[in-house]
């Protein structure tokens, strides 16, 4: 398992960041950013201490998939903790064998640092040695997104 880290400045204050990227005031906002990682990219569950959280989207035939797991903790504007342990596949709940074995356990985090000009927004994600091309490529480019919608918001106001 290999830790990446990627991160950019936001001029918007931590709060609405989170918010933003998090979906919390309309869930649209979290799915706008993510669409970089896949078109259809979504959320089931809740952003709480403990909850099961499905990250899901629909593959090319038309399949839901995605991740399974929990938020292992959540400071609200400042800190998101996300543990990896199943997988969804076709609508069905894989939580044990070999797909899984090779990144379960894996933490997804998210912080969010007050700065003179906004928020320093960093991401820390593990995973496996396949996929850090596509990490390396896709979170920049989400970052950048979240980026320009928290910035754009900002200037409605």
């Amino acid at each position: 398992m290999k830790k990446l880290s990627y991160s950019t400045e936001i001029q918007e204050r931590p709060e609405k960041v989170y918010d933003t990227m998090l979906g919390l005031s309309s869930k649209k906002t979290y799915e706008q950013w993510t669409s970089v990682f896949n078109a259809t990219s979504t959320y089931e569950g809740k952003w709480d201490k403990g909850e099961k959280m499905m990250f899901v989207g629909v593959d090319e035939s038309g399949k839901k998939g995605g991740m399974i797991a929990q938020i292992a903790e959540n400071k609200p504007n400042s800190f998101v903790s996300i543990r990896h342990y199943g997988m969804l596949e076709d609508g069905n709940e894989i939580l044990t064998g070999p797909k899984v074995e090779s990144w379960a356990g894996a933490f997804e985090n998210y912080r969010f640092e007050a700065t003179k000009t906004g928020t320093l927004i960093s991401v820390e994600v593990d995973t496996e040695e396949s996929y850090i091309d596509y990490f390396n490529d896709a979170w920049p480019k989400a970052l950048t997104k979240l980026k320009e919608m928290c910035e754009s918001f900002a200037a409605i106001r």
